[in-house]
């Protein structure tokens, strides 16, 4: 039973795996960008980009410009393919680790080496939280190191895990449908569609959350 509901993250397991093409899909989308008469879509798309833009900027800061066309550029990838799983028959693959360490683990190592190779003696200040007594210094040190380390893997367990947990209830209930009275199946029908409503709302909170974090951490290197 569990091997058949987690079968539908299971990605192709061919050659070259067309269920991955899906996170390229965004690319479809691109040239609309480049008319001369915006579309709804277009133009509700520039207005929520401006508004994640201003909020990275007052984050950021004005040292380090340009890092908010990354971090924009981050939340729509990861926002696109969230969506995209809610569309029967179409891989989401920001439910797997395998996609979401690829986004966090390169980010965070950059911003590591950065910080440590540029600013030295700010990132080692960081290792002891402000009025930190002295004897508390050395385990301090050791949970901000271990808490620094594990960044990486939390970006990428929390999305993951957000999106594959939606998925795994809309799948149970979903298989239950067949052993329903007619009452009963037109509850479950509302409930798969406030399920869905959700989803949506976890697949922009997600993709905000993971942008938004990767955002503080580049934050604190320099």
């Amino acid at each position: 039973m569990m091997t058949n509901l987690f079968s539908s993250f299971d990605p192709s397991t061919q050659c070259l795996s067309m269920n991955w093409l899906s996170t390229f899909l965004l690319i479809l989308i691109l040239p609309v960008s480049f008319w001369f008469i915006p579309s709804r879509f277009n133009m509700m798309w520039m207005v929520v980009m401006n508004l994640i833009h201003k909020e990275f900027k007052i984050i950021i800061g004005p040292k380090m410009k340009g890092m908010t066309l990354m971090f924009t550029s981050l939340f729509t990838l990861i926002i696109m393919n969230n969506f995209m799983g809610l569309f029967p028959y179409i891989f989401t693959s920001t439910s797997h680790l395998v996609m979401t360490l690829s986004l966090s683990l390169p980010l965070w190592l950059s911003f590591m080496i950065y910080g440590w190779f540029n600013n030295t003696i700010h990132m080692l200040a960081h290792l002891v939280p402000q009025g930190t007594p002295s004897i508390l210094m050395p385990f301090m040190v050791c949970i901000e190191t271990i808490s620094n380390i594990i960044r990486p893997g939390t970006l990428a367990v929390r999305l993951t895990a957000n999106m594959i947990a939606g998925h795994l209830l809309m799948t149970l209930l979903g298989n239950t449908g067949s052993h329903m009275t007619l009452i009963m199946i037109n509850l479950l029908i509302v409930t798969q569609i406030l399920l869905l409503i959700l989803e949506s709302a976890v697949a922009i909170i997600q993709s905000y959350v993971f942008s938004i974090l990767s955002t503080l951490y580049s934050k604190e290197v320099y």
